[in-house]
């Protein structure tokens, strides 16, 4: 017959490592880096792991140390390498890199690459620096953000498509 399961030897080490998966979970629904989040969510996971194997649960430890941290983190960091790109068709006559660090510094402070390519887009530069954006969201956004004023005092435009608007 196995003796009864006592936590008094293990509750130093416990309390404070419990402690930390709530913490851990208000940062990570918290913040609006999504970089910080996939860093976050991998600090969770592998605090979640460490409460299982010290409650003596290798088998849920091993599982959510496979699954729940290493593949769910590994397939988020792909998904956010993949979405968080601005996509952009170039009309200009001749490349501008000056017009284009502009707008890469604009779009940096909410975590987009600025991609150059042909095909479905989120819109498209001309030559007088009038950046054209299909969708309304990403408009607003812009719109919104610090370096729009940057944007305009060095001539550039900002404008949501025709076939975009409401």
């Amino acid at each position: 017959m196995n003796p009864p399961l006592s936590l008094s030897g293990e509750l130093d080490l416990l309390v404070p490592i419990t402690a930390l998966l709530p913490i851990t979970a208000l940062l990570l629904v918290s913040q609006s880096n999504p970089y910080q989040t996939l860093v976050l969510r991998g600090i969770l996971g592998s605090v979640a792991t460490l409460l299982y194997a010290l409650l003596g649960a290798p088998d849920v430890a091993l599982t959510e140390a496979l699954v729940g941290t290493l593949l769910s983190t590994t397939l988020y960091a792909v998904a956010l390498r993949s979405s968080m790109a601005l996509r952009l068709e170039d009309r200009r006559s001749a490349p501008n890199p000056n017009q284009d660090l502009q707008l890469s510094a604009w779009i940096a402070p909410l975590h987009l690459r600025l991609r150059w390519q042909s095909g479905e887009n989120h819109g498209w530069l001309n030559d007088n620096g009038e950046l054209v954006l299909l969708q309304a969201p990403l408009y607003r956004k812009l719109q919104a953000s610090q370096g729009y004023g940057q944007w305009c005092a060095s001539g550039g435009v900002l404008q949501l498509a025709a076939e975009a608007q409401p």
